[in-house]
Order: structure tokens, then C-alpha cells, then sequence
């Protein structure tokens, strides 16, 4: 029942248009019992609806990341299925909010165990090497900064990426990626 629910709420998105993604994301606010299955199809890439699907996740996230506390493992382990760049993209943003309030004084959430952050550092290097847009490969470089006070090596790879890549860039990947090596 909850999953015709669901699939309801990601037909209602007619297009990528802002008012489409709100409501739909106001209605999974609503009935929090399809949050989990939301991740589940955000994974199911045989499905159309996943990217709609990581849209409404994405927007469900910035309006309380703590949302994703109790699913944070779920959501990890299935990032390496994404491909599509319309998925792609919300995942990555996501991925880097929660990682930016992961390493907040003000988590209170679950302590990630070995295989998520392997997971989570693995899916964010790849998204920069591989040939992605430039909004997916910046909060990758930011998701990867951050994780990089936690494991200095992250910093290293980074910042070798990051020199490697940036004379080869769009503009936009030039200028994050040169803010953040100031910084590395």
C-alpha cells in the first residue's frame, strides 16, 4: 500500500520544476512511514521514478537532515548504483549536508561504522575522477575536504586530484577547486 503511495507522489512530479519536487518532498514529510521506502527506490535505477525519487530526498534532507539518522547506512551502501546524473546530483549534495552535520558539534546521530565511510569516501573520489557534471564533482571535492580532517591520506589524494584535473576543468570546477586548495 505504501509503495503505490509512494509511486503516486513521484508521478505527481511533472517536471523538474521547483513547486513539483516541494510538494512532493511536503508529502513525505507528511507520512515519514515512506521515507524508508523513498531510499529504495532512490535505488532501484531500473525504475525512471529513482530520479525523481533522489529529487524528494534531497529536499526532504535540507529541510531536516536528521531524517536520514536512521537510514544513513541504507542511504550509503547504495550510492555505487547511482549513474544517471539527475540522481546523481541530489545524492551527492545530500551526501555532502549530512557529512557537513556528521562532523558538526551538534551530531547526535548513529557513529558510522568502517564499511560506510570506505563506502562513502570511495563513491565521492569516484565521482570527481569520472567524467560527471561539475555540481556532482563539487560537493564531491567538499564531502571529500570534509572527511579529510578525519584521515589526513583523503587530504593527499585530494589535493593531487584536484591539481591533476583543474587545468582541464569548466570554470566553475577551476574556481571551487582552487578555493579548496588554498585550504588543503
Amino acid at each position: 500500500m505504501g509503495n503505490q503511495r509512494l509511486i503516486g507522489i513521484l508521478e505527481g512530479i511533472i517536471n523538474a520544476k521547483r513547486i513539483y519536487r516541494d510538494r512532493a518532498a511536503m508529502a513525505i514529510s507528511e507520512n515519514p512511514d515512506l521515507f524508508p521506502e523513498l531510499i529504495e527506490k532512490m535505488y532501484d535505477v531500473s525504475d525512471p521514478l529513482h530520479v525523481k525519487a533522489a529529487w524528494v530526498l534531497e529536499l526532504v534532507c535540507m529541510k531536516d537532515l536528521r531524517v536520514l539518522d536512521d537510514y544513513i547506512s541504507k542511504f550509503i551502501q547504495g550510492l555505487p548504483r547511482l549513474s544517471h546524473e539527475s540522481a546523481l546530483r541530489p545524492a551527492s549534495k545530500t551526501c555532502f549536508y549530512w557529512c557537513s552535520y556528521y562532523f558538526s558539534e551538534t551530531y547526535i546521530g548513529p557513529e558510522l561504522g568502517t564499511n560506510d565511510k570506505e563506502t562513502i569516501i570511495s563513491c565521492n573520489f569516484d565521482w570527481l575522477i569520472q567524467d560527471h557534471k561539475v555540481a556532482t564533482q563539487v560537493f564531491a571535492m567538499d564531502t571529500l575536504n570534509l572527511w579529510s580532517m578525519e584521515e589526513t591520506w583523503i587530504g593527499h589524494e585530494l589535493r593531487s586530484i584536484l591539481e591533476m584535473k583543474t587545468e582541464s576543468g569548466s570554470s566553475g570546477y577551476k574556481a571551487h577547486a582552487r578555493k579548496l586548495l588554498k585550504n588543503l
